[in-house]
């Protein structure tokens, strides 16, 4: 055995010294997708590594105790104190003003006291201290009142500059500094509607801002004394105080959000890389069998010479590991070198430090990845050569011997394909969407087979066409050695993806800017106290142009127990984790909200009055399994309130009309402190009077011109768009190589049909168009099939998975279609000019 093994290399690498003529396209494949599972694994570790090293400052302190509308009490301030340094703030949306009234917008109001911020550092635009910033030099009232910082943003919206005055509230603050870096930003959550604006903790007194029942965070921040281990701390916090309504965390989960948003771009990536890498696998084999099939005499004379097939295989399968693990090194140096290149990117994108290094964990994975994904479209090529017999090898390229291996090597490619599938699906930290993913890259795979078998039978079937250049077009579709399969996989697969991709951002573009505005409000009117409500609805309604004002109390709340379990264990499905994740809107109501469905037991009589009682959105239902009969308990300003979910309902949040996934039946919030939220249509002629004059007079109400939002969602969308595009066209890429690969393996025939065609009499030009026909159909017929795949992926994730309607944009297919045709084209072109370059007499001579 040993002896075989040293003859097969021996053997391997003598071959391997004529160069890498052939395997350029597969060193390609390998090195692209191993590049790009080994820059994203590195990336995020280095995210990850950041956020988990970095956990204080992005916390702002050891633990973190937050709590809605009201601040601790004595009590709980005395043992917060006790426990080791506290920084405390408050957090709150709310409307800026120039100081003439004529421009505003709406803003992430901080106020931090003088220990802000414990860990980490704020940094300023002109630099300096952030707490100088914040008040003046001679004290709050020597320069105009108290200052602020704010993002560069606001003095855009305002067309304000440093050192301008700027009214919140009922109170004036002075611009002193742009902030460009928050420590803690991460920890208010990923998405805002507004720009930072901080000021002092005492400034906040006197702007009028802190109403009874307005959405106001109070966070304390707080550096344990040395010693004092945090999971130990938040035991005793609650055992001395089990009712309180904050949430805590500590410094090992500072940003929650991030981390998740982080993991699941981690593993759409990944699994993007992964696709590139199987696109590649095509080249893989390509290359594989192109080499085999250029190395048929001489794996003819070694068995002549009486080398027995587990030679043969050993000789080539040398071969073909030492090309991929070249490729793998290539692609790991590019891996590891990539993400250093995007540090300074990823500082402006990310509101975490990201540790950029070499990460061996990720490099090991996605080498890993590299040698299946050659093993798994290498195998079946090299068992089918080690059992073609001596005689049938020479003819083997007009005449393909076909069949399978023998059972060993189809085994062996099984098993190598599984464990692919095994190390997509282990290895995501959602394994659920991973193993879909596997199973519909499988599905995927097999119907562009199956969809290039079809092409090939319907293109024999079509007979002979008079015209010859179409005659000719159609033969080589289906003829021996024709490249119709590879094309149709490689390309179509990364096609595919860019339609399901069109299709699915197109739904969601029209969807926010056609389906929502017909019917959207145009203001919401957020924080309006009980005693403002008929003067604000007069005042708004007063205004010529607008209409339909609604109103409903609204309060805060968060899921404590369902049917008597804490909330977080009766969580049945992970995916509508979200309810858990912050405060809910809720509210009451003694009639069904417009817009809403029942899709399980009953609304309750308009004047009921009993025990109390709750309906849920069926997302809410679906997150625990509840229905009907559920008892689920509320934590409301400190007080946890059980109710017995008495109906289920379907809400269409899209029309952005006032609807929460909690309401309540009456009787039962009345009296707890609340605000109302309201919303009215406007023309557009008329909202700059309703939003001057609401700020006007009431100063506390918070505005979200609905417009502004849809634009901030448009601009979410597209960036997000643009991301998912430019990560599909690795896919796209990786097809490229695959087709380049196919037109290069067979440029030899190419040579030979263009100079026959000559010397029978056919001009260039004839050669050119019957060639160019061919590759013009083929890039067509992948456009379809690509398109027919592609908008079945969209609708079904559209329609399935996330409910939203479906429309078919044929601008999308349209445009695949023309891209995939002028990809073909092009690289038909190349190869078919190179072919009728070549002079006929030698080929002749050696034919």
């Amino acid at each position: 055995m040993m002896t075989n093994l040293s003859l097969a290399i021996r053997l391997a690498r003598r071959e391997l010294r004529g160069g890498l003529k052939g395997f350029r396209i597969f060193l390609a494949c390998l090195t692209l997708g191993v590049a790009a599972i080994a820059a994203v694994q590195s990336v995020s570790g280095g995210i990850l590594d950041g956020l988990r090293s970095d956990g204080r400052a992005i916390l702002g302190g050891d633990v973190s105790v937050r709590q809605i509308y009201a601040p601790p009490t004595a009590e709980q301030r005395a043992f917060l104190d006790q426990s080791g340094r506290v920084s405390r703030s408050v957090e709150m949306r709310a409307m800026l003003r120039s100081d003439d009234d004529q421009r505003s917008t709406l803003i992430e109001l901080k106020a931090v006291d003088g220990l802000y911020p414990l860990y980490g550092e704020a940094t300023l635009r002109p630099p300096g201290d952030l707490q100088s910033a914040l008040t003046s030099k001679d004290g709050p009232n020597k320069d105009g009142g108290w200052g602020a910082v704010v993002e560069e943003s606001v003095l855009d919206r305002l067309n304000a500059k440093v050192g301008d005055q700027v009214r919140l509230g009922d109170g004036t603050v002075t611009i002193r500094g742009v902030l460009t870096r928050e420590p803690d930003r991460a920890a208010s959550g990923a998405f805002t509607l507004g720009p930072r604006l901080m000021v002092a903790l005492p400034a906040l007194e006197g702007t009028g801002l802190l109403q009874p029942g307005s959405i106001v965070y109070w966070t304390d921040k707080v550096a344990l004394k040395p010693g004092t281990d945090p999971a130990a701390w938040q035991a005793a916090l609650k055992a001395r105080f089990p009712d309180a309504g904050w949430r805590v965390r500590d410094f090992t989960n500072a940003s929650p959000q991030v981390e998740r948003f982080i993991e699941r771009m981690t593993l759409f990536l990944t699994l993007v890389g992964l696709t590139a890498l199987l696109v590649g696998g095509v080249g893989v084999g390509n290359a594989v069998r192109s080499h085999l099939d250029s190395r048929a005499r001489t794996v003819a004379t070694l068995k002549c010479l009486g080398a027995p097939g587990p030679l043969v295989f050993q000789v080539y399968l040398l071969q073909i590991l030492a090309l991929a693990a070249l490729g793998i090194l290539f692609g790991l140096v590019l891996g590891a070198v990539a993400p250093i290149g995007l540090g300074k990117l990823l500082e402006d994108l990310l509101p975490v430090s990201a540790r950029i290094g070499v990460y061996p964990g990720a490099l090991a994975l996605a080498a890993l990845y590299g040698v299946l994904t050659a093993l798994a479209f290498s195998l079946w090529p090299l068992g089918r050569a080690r059992e073609v017999p001596a005689a049938a090898q020479f003819r083997d390229v007009v005449a393909p011997a076909g069949g399978r291996p023998r059972a060993v090597y189809v085994l062996a490619t099984v098993l190598t394909v599984a464990a692919l599938a095994a190390l997509a699906i282990l290895t995501a930290q959602n394994r659920g969407f991973a193993a879909w993913f596997v199973g519909g890259s499988i599905a995927t795979f097999a119907a562009f087979r199956v969809a290039a078998w079809l092409v090939t039978k319907a293109a024999a079937a079509a007979g002979r066409p008079r015209r010859p250049g179409i005659r000719l077009a159609l033969s080589n579709l289906h003829r021996p050695g024709n490249p119709t399969g590879t094309v149709v996989l490689s390309l179509g697969l990364g096609l595919t993806v860019l339609v399901a991709i069109a299709l699915i951002e197109g739904n969601f573009s029209r969807r926010v800017n056609e389906t929502i505005p017909k019917d959207a409000p145009s203001f919401f009117f957020v924080d309006i106290q009980p005693d403002q409500f008929d003067p604000l609805k007069q005042l708004v309604t007063g205004v010529p142009g607008t209409r339909d004002f609604e109103a409903v109390p609204s309060l805060r709340g968060r899921i404590e127990t369902v049917n008597g379990k804490p909330a977080e264990q009766a969580l049945s499905n992970p995916d509508q984790a979200w309810v858990l994740s912050n405060d809910r809107g809720l509210t009451y109501s003694a009639k069904l909200p417009e817009h809403s469905e029942i899709v399980a037991g009953s609304w309750w009589a308009e004047d009921y009055t009993g025990p109390p009682l709750i309906s849920i959105h069926q997302n809410v239902a679906a997150a625990f399994g509840i229905g009907p009969g559920a008892k689920m308990g509320v934590n409301i300003l400190g007080r946890t309130i059980e109710a017995t979910v008495a109906n289920v309902r379907a809400a269409d949040f899209s029309t952005l009309a006032i609807n929460f996934t909690l309401v309540f039946a009456p009787g039962t919030l009345e009296k707890a402190p609340q605000t109302w939220i309201a919303t009215v249509r406007s023309t557009p002629a008329a909202e700059a009077e309703v939003q001057r004059a609401v700020l006007q007079r009431f100063p506390n109400v918070t505005l979200v011109r609905v417009k502004d939002a849809l634009d901030t969602v448009n601009g979410m969308l597209t960036n997000i768009g643009t991301a998912v595009r430019l990560t599909a066209g690795i896919t796209l890429a990786a097809g490229t190589l695959v087709l380049a690969g196919a037109v290069a393996a067979g440029h030899r025939r190419r040579v030979y049909d263009a100079v026959v065609l000559k010397v029978l009499g056919a001009t260039r030009g004839d050669v050119l168009k019957a060639f160019l026909l061919e590759y013009g159909l083929l890039g067509i017929l992948t456009a379809v099939i690509a398109g027919i795949i592609g908008t079945v992926t969209a609708w079904a994730v559209l329609t399935r998975l996330m409910h939203w309607e479906w429309t078919f944009i044929p601008s999308a297919v349209v445009t695949t279609a023309l891209l995939s045709t002028a990809i073909t084209l092009a690289f038909g072109f190349f190869g078919t000019w190179r072919a009728l370059g070549q002079p006929a007499a030698p080929l002749l001579r050696n034919e």
